[in-house]
């Protein structure tokens, strides 16, 4: 008797998918994800989830195991999210973005002078930006998540320039306190890894993880 399950299932591993579902309010990783030529829908946190909660560090976590427990979290609320929605079947891209230095992870400032501070720690040095990327495939499994790791190092610059640039607005909502593609590029002496990681979608990673995940770009 022929196996009519066996055939359904070999059919959906052979579908492809014309979008992504980005769960991602930034603008940069729209902005990437365009540039890769990937079409997307946004699938962002409904007003009763407490994305926030899903980013608090445990005691003594290391940056990268940080980075990379955050984003499966934010796949998994996000796969969540697209059930009960009722949303069309296709994968969903999931990315989280983490500066660290002196063994200590930069999260995004909460005011002015909360990024001024962080700004001085960098000045005049090298710190890393860590940036993981996980794709939920449209059957609902976790592919194994990517994570990009880059060295940027920071000019010695005043206090002075680095109250005008927190003054900007630039640095709030974002990890270590300021954007590569913005303003704080005068502050950027050398960069070695992914721009594109540093600016929070590592075009490489997603990529590859898309073709796996079988999204048409």
């Amino acid at each position: 008797m022929h196996d009519r399950t066996r055939d359904f299932e070999s059919n959906l591993t052979m579908l492809t998918y014309p979008f992504v579902y980005l769960a991602s309010q930034s603008p940069r990783r729209q902005e990437l994800l365009r540039q890769l030529g990937a079409q997307y829908e946004l699938l962002l946190p409904r007003p009763d989830e407490d994305a926030e909660a899903l980013e608090a560090e445990l005691p003594g976590e290391a940056a990268d195991a940080y980075v990379q427990r955050v984003c499966v979290l934010k796949a998994n609320a996000a796969r969540a999210r697209l059930l009960a929605g009722g949303h069309r079947a296709a994968p969903v891209l999931v990315a989280d973005t983490t500066v660290t230095i002196d063994s200590l992870i930069l999260g995004k400032p909460i005011h002015e002078e909360d990024a001024v501070a962080m700004l001085e720690r960098l000045v005049g040095r090298e710190h890393e930006v860590l940036t993981a990327i996980a794709v939920v495939a449209a059957d609902g499994a976790l592919l194994e998540p990517a994570l990009s790791r880059s060295t940027v190092r920071f000019a010695s610059v005043d206090r002075a320039a680095l109250r005008r640039y927190a003054a900007t607005g630039e640095p709030l909502g974002k990890a270590g306190a300021y954007g590569i593609q913005g303003r704080a590029a005068e502050f950027i002496e050398r960069i070695d890894g992914s721009y594109s990681g540093i600016m929070g979608l590592p075009l490489f990673e997603t990529a590859a993880l898309l073709r796996v995940a079988r999204v048409e770009f």
